[in-house]
């Protein structure tokens, strides 16, 4: 892994580069996350490709990048993120949660080989009179809770997301590489690298600005994948992204294909071995192991309803 900065707004913004390969996919992380999300995906890619992926403004090392915060503005980053590494209409664009929205919003206007939406990206149904504060703690409880603590060192630190119950049954050296990477402040105090005020912003945002993100999706010309995990946040049997939702933007966008990747949650889409591997093939466009088995050939629309 290597890592650059690149200008923006307000400061430098970090990305890393993993592998060496001429052949460039450019990856943005989910609400709480940092660029380590990716190490597992960028581990899986076949020979020839590389992966750079950005700590989003408020996240990972990117954290001291100044407001205001919103998809659009990250969106705003990215596009400077491709013109530093020299994205083309060759490269791949993926996102996973909150990145997902942040590439639909940066595929709308420049062009990728393929665009890959990882558990994210469909506008979000909002229940009507839900407070965006209310909603952000229902459905990121505990990693909204987690930025408000502080820990007793790196170790309690990894415990936690030991327990989370997502990940507790899913341990992982990338999953491990990934919250100590996040882990900042004095040894006796550690907390995440993520600001709070750049996750509730971020959330206000999706909730209130779904016409924009539908706009987008329909303005990208790119091939575009939606990736999806069968099962939530906290590892519960309904996923972020449910079947009903899904099929009425497959409906609306009938080029849109829609997969669901089996037995996984919205984390360990990215984090799971298994499930790493078929996300780097359908980046790639190659196939995944089991996808002869399948019949699926990697290319073709999968009808996930």
């Amino acid at each position: 892994m290597r890592i650059d900065e690149v200008a923006v707004p307000g400061g430098r913004m970090r990305i890393a580069r993993f592998g060496e390969g001429s052949r460039l996919i450019i990856a943005t992380h989910g609400t709480t996350a940092s660029l380590m999300a990716w190490g597992a995906v960028a581990a899986a890619l076949p020979p020839g490709w590389s992966l750079v992926a950005a700590d989003l403004r408020g996240r990972g090392h990117s954290a001291g990048l100044p407001g205001p915060y919103g998809v659009d503005r990250h969106a705003d980053d990215l596009e400077l993120v491709a013109e530093h590494v020299g994205a083309d209409s060759t490269s791949v664009l993926t996102g996973h949660s909150l990145g997902a929205y942040v590439a639909v919003m940066h595929a709308a206007r420049r062009d990728y080989a393929r665009v890959v939406l990882a558990d994210g990206g469909l506008p979000l149904p909002v229940a009507p009179g839900l407070d965006s504060d209310e909603a952000l703690e229902r459905t990121l409880g505990p990693a909204v809770q987690r930025l408000r603590r502080t820990f007793p060192g790196v170790a309690a630190y990894v415990g936690f997301f030991r327990a989370h119950p997502a990940l507790a049954d899913h341990w992982t050296p990338a999953v491990e590489e990934y919250v100590r990477y996040d882990a900042a402040g004095p040894a006796d105090a550690i907390r995440s690298r993520a600001v709070e005020e750049a996750v509730r912003q971020d959330h206000r945002w999706l909730l209130t600005r779904g016409a924009d993100v539908a706009a987008a999706l329909e303005a990208i010309r790119s091939p575009l994948i939606l990736l999806r995990a069968p099962r939530g946040l906290l590892d519960q049997p309904i996923g972020f992204l449910p079947d009903d939702l899904a099929a009425r933007w497959r409906d609306r966008l009938p080029a849109l294909r829609d997969e669901v990747v089996g037995d996984c949650n919205h984390y360990t889409i990215l984090f799971d071995p298994r499930c790493a591997a078929l996300v780097a093939a359908r980046l790639t466009g190659e196939a995944a192991r089991g996808d002869e088995d399948s019949g699926d050939d990697g290319g073709a629309a999968t009808d996930a309803g």
